[in-house]
């Protein structure tokens, strides 16, 4: 399994940092390795919705959940890669604390190129987090 973990303290409140990232629609504004999603079903706040990412363009399914000004939990259940983004907010008063956890593990032939593939999902990471942080600061 792949771990990477990254932080960002915005100057904005909880409510004004969830609306974004709340917002899995419009993921690929601020994400840039998600390219496009097409939403299959939503049952409350839970969401079926499958993915084009930037690598090969490659479909993935994933499953959301919403927990309202808490986090937002994706499980990626097919694809070039398994596993789980979560983002979670923590109130520090009048800022926010965003907490990016990955897990995943690479299928097949990507197996090998983990450490690349890594570096990229770091970097396209902490980018996201920079986006956020212009959004709502």
């Amino acid at each position: 399994m792949v771990a990477i973990n990254a932080s960002r303290e915005v100057s904005a409140p909880v409510d004004k940092v969830w609306d974004i990232v709340s917002d899995v629609d419009n993921e690929p504004k601020y994400w840039h390795g998600t390219k496009t999603v097409k939403n299959i079903s939503r049952n409350g706040n839970t969401i079926e919705r499958e993915v084009t990412i930037s690598f090969k363009d490659s479909r993935c399914l994933q499953t959301v959940v919403l927990d309202p000004k808490k986090s937002v939990d994706i499980t990626i259940t097919e694809g070039p890669m398994k596993g789980k983004k979560v983002v979670t907010l923590n109130p520090l008063g009048d800022k926010t604390r965003i907490d990016v956890a990955w897990d995943i593990k690479l299928a097949g032939f990507l197996g090998m190129f983990t450490g690349m593939v890594k570096k990229h999902i770091a970097e396209g990471t902490e980018e996201a987090l920079d986006r956020i942080a212009k959004a709502v600061e």
